[in-house]
């Protein structure tokens, strides 16, 4: 068997089949690599050695005791048996019990007078103490070493009694005791591992080898060993994704792609000429990072994340009027309808005054690839200068329209939603994919965009969810990071609230009469619910088979609170007399679209919506959000949409209403929230809340989480430093043809689909 095998070697063939099957059906685990690779997730100690008359329940014991008698005992007709053995130690007895195949060992041994070490958990059966299954060393003289010097008693039950258990993650099917036999039998085999760490990393920060890292983190001696293990193959786990990301980008790099540099006295000149306000310091720092991408002859791939409210979209736009200015197309893609028509409309407005007095500012033939743009103005018509847009909704002789204006070049901006990845839309010549909110969209349908151009575009990837540093470097490690954390002037501050409606119902009487109060001032409002409502398929799924709730139940045993139902309430109730609207994903796409417009444009003072309202919507009058069933969305979540408000001089109010109990781990969600406006800080609180699967699993990369150790909430010092190394280590040796055994690591790690992930990233 050669060192790679050993490691691919099917576990059906070492623990026999009825054991691998629940081990692949239940725990994922196929292969001796996936069962060395499942560490224990906590160690118990054997206990303190106890007298039999101390023993305390569900606790993990060490007793030195005598055995008085053992006998085997039939159940179920004959077909089951278990040992009964019984203990004394001069001042107490207790029973031990062993069940089906594991009695033939005790029953042999276990014979009257013999003395051993017993270690198990305490626990009662028929009102008797008794250990169930425990581990045990015998003592006396004929099985064991002369142990009978008092003086060498003492140091063998010490040790037996200080020894670590190994506790791992299990299932219903097979605990972890079972799952400890099948690490005992392929524990051998950690001698074959493959050592991912070139040596002179390894050695110049004091890592054990490998397998000596295996062995210790199954069997460790002492805590020292467990320490030593996790480090070892914590950083084994940074550095093999930060190897894969760090080749990633070195291969884009690699990439021809057309540089894109803005033409001094071009479209973008005119429009920072024409902008009423300064850009933020942080608008700049950025704006230059991105600029000086769009420069090179590779492909920019930057992720652009910053605070609700931040500027991303200015940024963005002075992005593409770059590439304009340079010749190419520019295209952002939006996850619905709603958002593009929002950018759109934001850009053109940002637009205007250019669009509606600049004429020809040169008259020169279009020039293709990168030449330099050589005539009018955004929006009207002549080469290059539309801003469009593409939905699925539109109209055909509209989406016509915009169609031809792509692959002709007249459009030089163009917005839209998934409608632009289909194959019948190409472009001219496109330079720059803008993409918004990037966690809405799998890498497939950003890969398809990019793939239209005719050399790689460039493309800048935003989000307005605040990412941990750690999250950043390890789930989006394939791109550079911007980040804007500093709001434009004029932006006011947000006043975050919990209502708690079903412990203090008159608070939720006050938030409908701020609500007013907001609206009499010549504000608006809007309230927010986690579903549509009057939906029969929908009522009929969420009640099928199910007992109706009793009106003493929680929240949670209802169903969320529904737009069209509180609509209907507060336009008959609290709200009446004011301009009530809804606004909900099933709604016709002109109706959505009359609504945000007559909403933008105050004619309506409160929008009750579901959380189509969560990005791009940009009306500054718009001051009070009242958030029902707050508890129902995630604090990520929560922050995006209270981000609707204080975008205008007025300062905003943000009501978070919720039935949850004071002292639920819901209602902490919501005090966490209303506690800071810090995006970056709560976006930490969700992830400790969803842990790292949900982060690197299925949700990013099409597959499990391979990270076992190293945790992206805590170890941001070894990401980096792992980050580090993996940058030098591919520099100096992009194959890694030198370093075989971190090649066959890294074909280990990423399996086909993730490749495919990092290779579209």
């Amino acid at each position: 068997m050669d060192r790679v095998s050993a490691f691919d070697e099917p576990l059906k063939k070492l623990l026999g089949g009825a054991t691998a099957k629940v081990m692949a059906e239940h725990l994922d685990l196929h292969t001796v690599g996936d069962l060395l690779h499942h560490y224990p997730r906590r160690y118990e100690e054997r206990g303190r050695l106890t007298t039999l008359t101390e023993l305390p329940l569900d606790e993990h014991v060490t007793v030195v005791a005598q055995v008085a008698d053992a006998r085997i005992m039939m159940f179920n007709n004959g077909r089951g048996k278990r040992l009964e053995v019984t203990l004394t130690d001069g001042s107490g007895r207790l029973q031990l019990v062993f069940f089906g195949h594991g009695v033939h060992k005790p029953h042999k041994e276990l014979l009257p007078g013999r003395r051993a070490m017993f270690a198990g958990k305490v626990s009662v059966f028929n009102r008797k103490m008794q250990l169930a299954h425990p581990t045990y060393q015998l003592l006396d003289a004929k099985d064991a070493k002369d142990t009978d010097d008092p003086a060498e008693v003492i140091e063998a039950v010490d040790a037996f009694a200080g020894q670590l258990l190994p506790i791992y993650p299990a299932c219903k099917q097979l605990d972890s005791w079972r799952i400890a036999k099948a690490v005992d039998t392929v524990l051998p085999s950690a001698q074959e591992a493959v050592d991912p760490l070139p040596e002179s990393l390894r050695e110049g920060r004091g890592f054990v080898p490998l397998p000596e890292a295996l062995l210790r983190i199954h069997r460790p001696q002492t805590k020292a060993d467990i320490a030593a293990a996790r480090d070892r193959l914590r950083w084994d786990e940074a550095f093999v994704l930060q190897v894969a990301l760090a080749r990633r980008r070195y291969a884009d790099t690699q990439l021809p792609a057309v540089a894109r540099r803005s033409v001094p006295g071009g479209l973008l000149d005119a429009f920072d000429a024409k902008l009423p306000f300064t850009l933020t310091e942080g608008q700049q720092k950025v704006t230059g990072e991105i600029f000086g991408d769009l420069a090179t002859e590779h492909p920019m791939h930057r992720l652009l994340q910053g605070e609700v409210g931040s500027g991303k979209t200015m940024v963005a736009l002075r992005a593409m009027l770059t590439v304009v200015d340079a010749g190419g197309q520019a295209a952002m893609l939006a996850p619905t309808e709603v958002l593009a028509q929002q950018h759109h409309r934001s850009i053109t407005e940002m637009m205007g005054e250019l669009a509606e007095n600049w004429g020809l500012w040169r008259e020169a033939p279009l020039q293709e690839g990168g030449g330099g743009r050589r005539a009018g103005m955004l929006g009207g018509s002549d080469p290059g200068t539309k801003v469009v847009l593409l939905t699925g909704s539109m109209g055909t002789a509209a989406r016509r329209q915009a169609l031809l204006d792509l692959v002709t070049g007249e459009a030089g901006i163009v917005i839209g939603t998934h409608a632009l990845i289909e194959d019948k839309v190409q472009f001219h010549d496109l330079g720059l994919v803008v993409v918004d909110e990037q966690h809405r969209f799998g890498v497939e349908q950003r890969d398809a965009l990019r793939s239209k151009g005719k050399q790689p575009p460039h493309l800048l990837v935003m989000t307005a969810t605040p990412i941990p540093r750690t999250v950043a470097m390890t789930v989006f490690g394939d791109l550079e990071t911007s980040v804007l954390d500093q709001l434009p002037a004029g932006r006011s501050p947000i006043a975050s609230h919990v209502v708690p409606a079903k412990d203090k119902p008159h608070f939720l009487s006050r938030a409908w009469e701020r609500v007013r109060e907001e609206v009499e001032n010549g504000h608006q409002a809007y309230v927010v619910c986690p579903r549509i409502g009057d939906d029969a398929e929908e009522a009929g799924k969420k009640g099928k088979g199910k007992k109706k709730a009793a009106p003493e139940d929680d929240a949670e045993k209802r169903p969320p609170l529904a737009v069209l139902d509180i609509a209907d309430q507060l336009a008959k109730g609290p709200l009446s007399g004011l301009r009530v609207e809804v606004l909900h994903g099933r709604m016709q796409p002109d109706d959505k679209d009359d609504v945000m417009r007559r909403f933008a444009a105050g004619e309506v003072d409160v929008l009750v919506a579901t959380t189509v309202i969560e990005v791009g919507v940009n009306v500054p009058n718009a001051t009070a959000m009242v958030i029902m069933d707050a508890d129902r969305f995630g604090v990520s979540q929560l922050h995006q949409l209270r981000g609707r408000v204080g975008r205008g001089s007025a300062p905003g109010l943000c009501l978070l209403v919720s039935e949850a109990h004071e002292a639920s781990p819901a209602r902490a969600r919501l005090s966490a929230v209303a506690a800071t406006l810090d995006g970056f800080e709560l976006s930490r609180i969700d992830l400790e809340q969803r842990r790292e699967g949900d982060v690197l699993g299925q949700a990013q990369s099409g597959v499990r989480s391979s990270l076992r150790v190293l945790s992206v909430i805590d170890d941001e010092e070894v990401i980096a430093a792992a980050r580090e190394e993996a940058v030098r280590v591919v520099a100096d040796d992009p194959e890694l043809e030198r370093l075989p055994e971190l090649r066959t690591a890294l074909d280990a790690l990423l399996d086909k689909d993730r490749e495919e992930y990092l290779d579209k990233g």
